[in-house]
């Protein structure tokens, strides 16, 4: 059908972000990162040859890296003769780019092993620069990873006749109401997606109203259901349990500035029921590592770091998580597992990485960004979730008694993960058409 598109919106837009430059350079200048990102924000990325196809996928940051791996895994080894290249807005979503590489190397799937898994930095999204990455990249497919939506990236992708897609497609109703204020400008976006993957109906008819062709829709579910623990992960777990003996053992991942305080004083009123008990400390980005371990030796909690090979003894209260790529692992590992971003406004993460493993979840209120998820579970009977911090010690008290329960709400996690599998093999069909299969 004919695609209707906003081009002077995007031109007001673009018009705005020229407006804005100083302001945006001067927040790219001050970027660390393991690559330079400053010639790459520019678009100026090395030539490539006709003769090397590439499937290019686009991640926001470090949770859309992640969630994503099921799909890059499963990309690698459908098209091994493609380049998979992953794009990042941050660099620590760059670090985890860069680490999933390296898993995927000692991974023990050959195809996913073998696979190309190449990272650049995303374009600022002003005209110049998205041609220039767009002609530099030139990928037979492109692929935007949830609600990734650049109008001028996507037009540039439109203009050189490069398929794309965005897949686990999902608009909170909070992100719906910042859209819907720009809608002439999101309808040009979306006239530029060729197929929108959503998870759910709802997802799915958020962005209909905002203008995306109901024909280029498809509900398929989350690839969050379909995340499996490779072999090594699952070792690593095992090796991680063995380590920590027979004490109680809970782990925080994904902790934000003001939650890990509030996970100390949680941790603290265990310790009056359980002297032994063991916090595996996960903080979400990795430049808080250091912040975070100065954070409990003011508390004068004895520590032992990840990063550093240290192991806990019978004296260590906390755990700290400070390496990259071995959440999975490390939530393994515990008795009981609480998702971080929940017990401040952060909107909640993964709920689906500690079912994955077979362990119980945990969470705080704070869950706008995963409420479909934390839906399912609570259907399932398969969520605990508490208010504050004071409630957590207490659900984690009475679960540490209740071996049965743990068990049930292990099993009842496990359950709803197999349940709604199935996202990924939709997903790749879809993407599959577009590469003309």
């Amino acid at each position: 059908m004919q695609r209707r598109g906003r081009p002077w919106a995007r031109h007001l837009y673009s018009t705005a972000l020229y407006l804005l430059s100083p302001l945006i350079w001067q927040r790219v200048w001050r970027e660390q990162a393991l690559t330079n990102p400053r010639r790459e924000r520019l678009g100026l990325l090395p030539r490539r040859s006709a003769v090397e196809p590439g499937i290019w996928l686009h991640c926001a940051s470090v949770g859309e890296v992640l969630a994503a791996r099921p799909l890059i895994e499963a990309l690698l080894a459908r098209y091994p003769e493609h380049r998979l290249i992953v794009t990042t807005m941050t660099a620590t979503g760059a670090e985890r780019v860069l680490a999933l590489s390296q898993a995927l190397r000692e991974s023990a799937t050959p195809d996913a092993a073998d696979g190309p898994l190449d990272h650049h930095f995303v374009p600022l999204d002003f005209p110049g620069a998205t041609r220039r990455f767009i002609d530099r990249l030139n990928p037979a497919l492109a692929i935007f990873f949830e609600t990734e939506l650049w109008p001028n990236l996507l037009a540039a992708c439109h203009q050189q006749g490069i398929p794309t897609a965005v897949v686990n497609g999902r608009l909170s109703p909070r992100a719906y109401r910042g859209y819907r204020r720009l809608r002439p400008l999101m309808q040009d976006a979306l006239s530029h997606v060729d197929w929108l993957a959503a998870k759910s109906a709802a997802d799915a008819e958020r962005y209909r109203s905002l203008g995306m062709a109901q024909v280029a829709i498809d509900v398929v579910g989350s690839l969050k259901y379909d995340l499996t623990p490779t072999a090594g992960t699952e070792a690593l777990s095992r090796q991680l349990s063995l380590r920590l003996g027979s004490r109680p053992v809970w782990a925080a991942g994904s902790t934000h500035p003001g939650e890990e305080e509030l996970l100390l004083q949680a941790h603290a009123r265990l310790r009056q029921h359980y002297p032994s008990a063991l916090l595996i400390l996960v903080p979400r980005h990795p430049q808080r590592f250091d912040a975070v371990a100065a954070l409990c030796q003011e508390r004068g909690l004895a520590m032992a770091r990840r990063s550093r090979d240290e192991l806990p003894d019978a004296r260590t209260a906390v755990y700290l998580g400070d390496t990259m790529g071995e959440l999975l692992s490390l939530y393994g590992a515990a008795d009981l597992a609480f998702v971080g971003g929940s017990l401040v406004p952060i909107g909640g993460h993964n709920l689906l990485e500690p079912a994955a493993m077979g362990v119980p979840v945990l969470t705080g209120p704070e869950l706008a960004n995963f409420e479909d998820v934390a839906e399912t579970l609570r259907e399932a009977a398969a969520l605990v979730e508490v208010p504050d911090s004071e409630a957590l010690a207490e659900a984690l008290v009475a679960l540490f008694i209740d071996e049965a329960e743990r068990h049930r709400l292990a099993e009842a996690g496990q359950a709803v993960m197999a349940a709604n599998r199935g996202a990924l093999g939709r997903t790749m069909s879809g993407l599959s058409a577009l590469l003309g299969e």
